[in-house]
């Protein structure tokens, strides 16, 4: 048998990883232990016993449970110790696409949480290509894309995605059923540049962090940057409007070169889904016996919440309870003016003879969100209808590889190149 160190020295698991999911888990166990005691204090608590045995049986259970806490500490902090004796054997020969969509995914869900515990899972926002980072200076690009164009397109993914999953191959077979959105860029005389972000961070706090990427992407392209296209998907594009806000308030120079935005999925008007996942976490709490277990709806992250009703500014959530019911209270945020905006939806159903209204939506969201619709016409995103298009029989995740949808971005771009 090899020896230790040389079978897991090309393993894709960073030690970063090891540290990261450790401390998850560990804090798993210890917010499952606080649960456990809300859940006994409130048995105690409605049962309102009549003895005198009351205080010594909440002191115990106290005592219990402060003993458990502090064991699963300890025991994380051992784990910890161990894991850097263990870094020396562990040389991560790069990375892997399972890697990183488990990675995307927990970020997604608890991005915000990561964030603010310093986890080494957080994903900081950046650029990359073929899944490596970019550094955003003028002799790192030139080498990078050593035929870098004036006209640059910027893949945004969408929720617990990566940018990596732009370029999978879709059911089909053959050139037909390619959706290689960096062939596709490069076909159109774009150079491809793919963001990766945390995104179960607050929408408005990736907008406005993208907002400055782009700018500084500007100004250090090896070639002067006349024509911009970002093609976003699903919370991308909220993502990619927040910015577009950000970057005209702080007059940058990037929204100028700006020419096409092509929303693929994007919840412009907000999702069902989100906003009956928060009507659930309130009833559990209306309720004493099931009032503990609302918290484990508040683990989602503050990503999917801005989902609710698409929050996309600070003002939207800031001094805000973002688990309290409430309506959509946002900020009307405009399309950018004078940029070609496209919307593509998906509906589960097959093409109707009758009215769109009809039409199912993707599974997470409807037709009208995704196509910027409202009840209210000052609530409408004016996308043109001519700048509109539905995908039948598909879901919200097999809008990224559908051939159609593909095709229907590259007529568009086709036609504004």
């Amino acid at each position: 048998m090899k020896p230790l160190s040389k079978r897991i020295k090309t393993t894709h698991i960073h030690p970063t990883d090891l540290h990261g999911l450790n401390r998850l888990v560990i804090d798993a166990i210890a917010g499952l232990t606080d649960l456990a005691e809300s859940v006994h204090y409130t048995v105690l608590r409605i049962q309102k016993p009549r003895d005198t045995s009351m205080p010594s049986a909440a002191g115990s259970i106290k005592l219990i449970y402060r003993t458990v806490w502090h064991g699963t500490a300890l025991v994380g902090d051992a784990l910890d110790k161990l894991i850097q004796q263990l870094v020396p054997l562990l040389e991560p020969s790069g990375s892997s696409f399972a890697r990183e969509a488990v990675i995307a995914a927990l970020n997604g869900v608890l991005g915000d949480y990561l964030e603010e515990s310093a986890s080494p899972l957080a994903i900081p926002m950046g650029l990359r290509l073929q899944g490596c980072p970019l550094v955003l200076k003028r002799a790192q690009l030139a080498e990078a894309y050593p035929k870098a164009r004036p006209k640059v397109m910027v893949l945004v993914h969408g929720l617990c995605m990566t940018d990596l999953q732009w370029d999978r191959e879709t059911e089909s077979t053959g050139a037909e059923g390619s959706a290689n959105y960096a062939h596709l860029a490069r076909e159109l005389g774009f150079t491809p540049v793919f963001l990766h972000y945390n995104s179960g961070r607050h929408i408005s706090t990736n907008g406005r962090e993208l907002a400055s990427l782009l700018e500084t992407l500007n100004q250090q392209w090896p070639v002067p940057i006349k024509e911009l296209v970002i093609v976003a998907y699903s919370i991308g594009g909220l993502i990619t409007r927040s910015a577009c806000h950000y970057g005209a308030q702080s007059h940058s120079r990037w929204p100028d070169t700006l020419k096409t935005i092509v929303f693929i999925g994007t919840p412009h008007q907000g999702s069902p889904l989100e906003r009956s996942g928060n009507l659930v976490d309130l009833t559990l709490g209306s309720n004493p016996y099931t009032a503990p277990f609302a918290r484990i709806g508040k683990i989602r992250s503050a990503g999917i919440t801005d989902l609710r009703y698409g929050y996309l500014l600070d003002e939207d959530w800031q001094g805000k309870d973002r688990f309290q019911r409430c309506g959509a209270r946002r900020q009307r945020v405009p399309l950018p003016e004078d940029v070609h905006c496209h919307a593509i939806a998906a509906t589960t159903g097959k093409k109707p003879v009758d009215s769109a209204k009809r039409l199912s939506g993707d599974g997470l969201m409807p037709v009208d969100s995704a196509l910027g619709r409202h009840g209210k016409l000052k609530n409408c995103i004016q996308i043109p209808l001519s700048n509109q298009w539905i995908a039948y029989g598909t879901n919200h995740f097999g809008l990224l590889h559908k051939p159609a949808v593909y095709e229907q971005v590259k007529s568009w771009l086709g036609e504004s190149s």
